[in-house]
């Protein structure tokens, strides 16, 4: 399960025994870090989404795994951080919040745990495009967001689903968070009727198209979805 939770916030260029994440799960498993390591690359063969693939022979025990966390990544998250404390005594990776910043009167577990959740699914976002822009390549982090396709307060189910994730700089991001631009499934950027484009802005929305992730490849269905809300504001 560590393994797993590693591996999906891991871009799979770093995906190496030297990697510091990894030695630090090693030491905590007891294993190597060659062994984590070869663990976390022979998940890729259980993603149906990408044509590179790990090795064939995965465990069952692998399988169950990986299917688990698909099935309820919430969830999933929970269960690891209770094993990471627990078991192993290993801080919390996602815990870039400070306490003192939730408002008084506020639920502060609630509130740490979909900030952690948050978190992860913008690591695991950014990792899956190799930390660039899905449209424009920008690298730039600070620039960077994981934005949902089916937003974050329409369908709960979704909120941790790697595949319901696109790495979008800022403008991109408020646009297609706006349903001003959506995309097909081909990946053609398709801009609604209400987006303003002139001779100055026309470069950032024509002719754009997605640039698929090396992993988690946007779900067609939740596209969808997408380009059918935009369809159902341009009209109202």
């Amino acid at each position: 399960m560590l393994a797993v939770e590693l591996y999906c916030r891991t871009p799979f260029g770093r995906i190496h025994q030297g990697n510091p994440d990894i030695i630090k799960l090693a030491d905590a498993l007891g294993r190597t870090p060659g062994s984590v390591g070869l663990k976390m690359v022979n998940f890729a063969a259980l993603d149906e989404t990408i044509e590179q693939k790990g090795m064939s022979n995965v465990s069952k025990a692998d399988r169950e795994i990986w299917s688990e966390f698909f099935a309820a990544p919430a969830a999933f998250l929970d269960r690891v951080e209770g094993i990471r404390q627990t078991e192993f005594g290993l801080p919390d990776p996602l815990a870039r919040f400070a306490l003192h910043e939730v408002r008084e009167g506020v639920d502060v577990e609630r509130t740490v745990k979909a900030r952690r959740n948050q978190s992860f699914f913008r690591d695991m976002i950014l990792a899956a495009y190799n930390g660039k822009c899905a449209v424009t390549g920008i690298a730039q982090p600070e620039l960077l967001v994981a934005s949902h396709i089916v937003g974050w307060a329409q369908d709960t189910e979704l909120r941790l689903q790697p595949t319901n994730g696109i790495c979008l700089n800022a403008l991109h991001d408020r646009a297609f968070d706006r349903h001003l631009v959506s995309f097909e499934d081909s990946g053609e950027m398709i801009l609604s009727k209400r987006l303003k484009v002139t001779g100055e802005n026309k470069p950032f929305f024509e002719g754009k198209r997605l640039s698929l992730p090396h992993r988690f490849r946007p779900d067609l269905s939740c596209l969808s979805k997408h380009r059918d809300r935009m369809v159902e504001l341009d009209r109202a």
